[in-house]
């Protein structure tokens, strides 16, 4: 079967199922052969950019009506998909369904289009058997969500053993603000954590709103960053008024998660963020998880050099 997977959740995903696409979104890079793949869309903005201006780019290409991403007509006919997986939870994240269905009517292709739109952890195990099916690998995606599904049991029950449930904020964008919503709020919980300011999806905070909160774990865990560009972007966080008087700093418990690779990802990395989430909300319970994927803030702070001084941002 020619897969085209159009996000790299899905990528992740089919590659668990022992299979391989033919071609691939320009973010898939996991395992690292899927980075080999030909691409079939193209991003229009700069991925390389701070976080204000990465919004304001995406806010003016919606306002153009342009959209964030375009298909590469030529490269998906050269893919001559079977089945071409997207999605339609966010149309930042992601090529959505009706750029591809638009693409599919187009070109004229004979192909099955599946469409992913996961907001809690047991749709991203879903969509684990949907994919299974759809590329007649149902029997191996059922043994993947059985492994999966007892992972996480594992850190359930451990993290239930816990005295307390740390007030837990968890970032995924840092100018502006917003915290975590869709999984996240679950996964803090399934970790021993309690959820501070859980939501349906990525929500804009101000940010006395949040200093309001006093979290005891703060992770930020920005959407397609990994830590080195976090770090970059760290002080629309840190240099905020009253940032080191959060609990959670002042205790040593803010951390930055590689949002690119692992958080904001909707595959089957997503049960290692979990047992990430665990190992920061409960340090003595759970596995420190590794540098690579989580490190302490102050040590992101302190590795990328000393800040300029300049005025506070409340916003």
């Amino acid at each position: 079967m020619r897969i085209v997977s159009l996000l790299p959740s899905a990528t992740e995903i089919v590659y668990a199922l022992g299979l391989e696409p033919v071609a691939v979104s320009h973010e898939c890079d996991y395992p690292p052969a899927a980075a080999e793949k030909p691409a079939v869309n193209e991003t229009r903005i700069d991925p390389g950019a701070t976080s204000a201006e990465i919004d304001r780019q995406v806010l003016e290409a919606e306002r153009e009506g342009a959209g964030v991403y375009r298909i590469d007509l030529d490269a998906l006919a050269a893919a001559d998909p079977d089945l071409i997986v997207t999605q339609g939870l966010c149309d930042v994240c992601a090529v959505d369904r009706i750029l591809v269905e638009d693409a599919v009517e187009k070109l004229g292709l004979d192909c099955e289009v599946l469409t992913t739109d996961p907001h809690s952890l047991g749709d991203v195990l879903d969509d684990v058997e949907r994919i299974g099916a759809a590329t007649g690998r149902a029997d191996r995606a059922a043994r993947l969500v059985d492994d999966l599904t007892a992972r996480i049991d594992a850190v359930r029950e451990t993290a239930a053993g816990a005295d307390a449930r740390p007030r837990t904020l968890v970032v995924d964008w840092l100018d502006p603000l917003m915290t975590a919503g869709h999984w996240v709020p679950e996964l803090v919980e399934i970790a021993g954590g309690e959820p501070v300011l859980p939501a349906e999806a990525s929500t804009p905070r101000q940010w006395e709103t949040v200093r309001a909160t006093d979290p005891e774990v703060l992770v930020a865990a920005p959407c397609g960053f990994d830590l080195d560009q976090t770090a970059e972007n760290l002080g629309d966080l840190t240099d905020r008024p009253g940032y080191g008087d959060l609990a959670a700093v002042r205790g040593d418990r803010a951390y930055a998660v590689d949002g690119h690779q692992y958080l904001n990802r909707p595959g089957v990395r997503l049960v290692d963020s979990l047992e990430f989430l665990a190992g920061v909300v409960h340090s003595g319970r759970f596995e420190a998880p590794p540098a690579s994927a989580v490190r302490p803030l102050a040590d992101l702070r302190g590795g990328r050099g000393e800040r300029e001084s300049g005025p506070e941002r409340p916003v």
